[in-house]
């Protein structure tokens, strides 16, 4: 069974109601803003923002974050020159 999406706000009303836009948004969910009949934006609670977005790009450990590096598999050259030791005085 498939969930019906809400119709979506016109541009002027969601404007005109920006209160209940955002606390719709807050308490029921993404709320649809069109403009001339299309969907434009999509209003989201931070919180979901998050989900979708922000936690799903994070690597859950940095072994996880080096692995998905796009730098996996490059030959890349880390050595350096051998410098002669310096005195120093303490």
């Amino acid at each position: 069974m498939s969930k019906t999406l809400p119709e979506p706000w016109q541009v002027q009303t969601a404007k005109a109601r920006f209160s209940e836009l955002f606390r719709r948004a807050r308490t029921e969910g993404p709320q649809r803003i069109a403009r001339q009949g299309r969907e434009v934006v999509v209003m989201v609670a931070e919180e979901h923002y998050e989900q979708l977005i922000g936690k799903a790009h994070q690597p859950k450990s940095l072994v996880e974050f080096f692995r998905k590096s796009p730098l996996v598999g490059l030959d890349l050259d880390v050595h350096r020159k051998s410098d002669r030791e310096r005195d120093v005085e303490l």
